[in-house]
């Protein structure tokens, strides 16, 4: 559990995206430096169980449209039905399952080797997912939001939350390509993924 004196605050700011208009808010922990935001719709105080979306960091799929996952897609997906349906997204800073950018960069070189994503963490000495979502817990808390409808397929997500209650798994569906196929069998059927 994250206390209160763990984490800095930003000020809170208005937002405008091609998806639509925004607040946001930046939460620093103070023992990793790691930076993460919370994104959410004005009316989301009017709403009992927000759509929510917790989603870590893929600057290759996120900012660069990487095709060998679906991050960016689902990134995208959850912006645009959040600001449809009212609610909050969590965008949590733990690159590559939280292995770092350094060693995404070099599982990918193993994955072109031909080892699946679980096989080329285990090589470089990490789990198959290193995420952690205490901080996701300790920002619904601090945002006062107590119910939210999750927008996942991970059920990672849903055992680990403590501090809110999920009264919805929404799926989020995204079309597989010729270079994530493999990826997201591996997803499904060695993560047990919801897809």
């Amino acid at each position: 559990m994250i206390l209160d004196d763990e984490v800095e605050i930003s000020k809170v700011a208005k937002l405008p995206t091609k998806f639509g208009n925004f607040i946001i808010q930046a939460f620093k922990e103070k023992s990793s430096g790691k930076e993460h935001l919370a994104i959410w719709t004005e009316n989301i105080e009017n709403i009992e169980a927000p759509l929510a979306r917790i989603h870590s960091e893929c600057l290759t799929g996120d900012a660069f449209g990487s095709l060998k996952c679906d991050c960016g897609d689902q990134f995208h997906s959850a912006l645009s039905r959040i600001q449809e349906e009212g609610g909050i997204l969590l965008y949590l800073r733990q690159e590559g399952r939280n292995i770092g950018l350094l060693n995404k960069v070099n599982a990918y070189h193993l994955q072109d080797l031909g080892l699946n994503t679980i096989e080329a963490n285990h090589q470089l000495g990490f789990e198959a997912d290193e995420r952690r979502y205490d901080i996701a817990d300790y920002i619904f808390q601090h945002l006062n939001i107590g119910k939210i409808r999750l927008l996942t397929n991970n059920p990672q997500k849903l055992s680990n939350l403590r501090s809110v209650e999920i009264v919805e798994r929404v799926p989020i569906v995204i079309k597989a390509n010729s270079f994530n196929r493999e990826y997201l069998e591996v997803k499904k059927l060695q993560m047990g993924h919801l897809l």
